[in-house]
């Protein structure tokens, strides 16, 4: 008895997204409706600091199409998303302060 050997095919590969479409997270926070930011808002060194600018911006935006809380905190949510597991553990619970110092901002405690 002689056995058969078969050949496994191997799934289809995916192709390489292209550069563009990597960078589509970056795209939205540069051109979206959301807000006009400073620039290096996420890098400041506090998390007040960093508040106090989203603040800043969605004060002054004629770009946002909600009320300035919202597009401040959806504009912080969305940037600590898309970072994902990039962000150190020290720079998520920064980020995450942030989020509470805005809410203090506002008086939304």
């Amino acid at each position: 008895m002689s056995k058969k050997i078969r050949k496994v095919s191997h799934p289809r590969r995916r192709k390489t997204k292209t550069r563009s479409s990597r960078r589509w997270s970056q795209r939205v926070t540069e051109k979206s409706d959301a807000l006009t930011l400073e620039e290096g808002v996420f890098k400041k060194p506090t998390p007040r600091q960093i508040a106090l600018s989203l603040k800043r911006s969605a004060d002054r935006s004629k770009r946002r199409k909600a009320d300035p809380y919202r597009s401040a905190m959806s504009m912080l949510t969305f940037y600590i998303n898309r970072a994902g597991k990039g962000l150190s553990k020290s720079r998520k619970q920064k980020l995450e302060k942030a989020k509470d110092e805005l809410r203090e901002v506002y008086g939304k405690t």
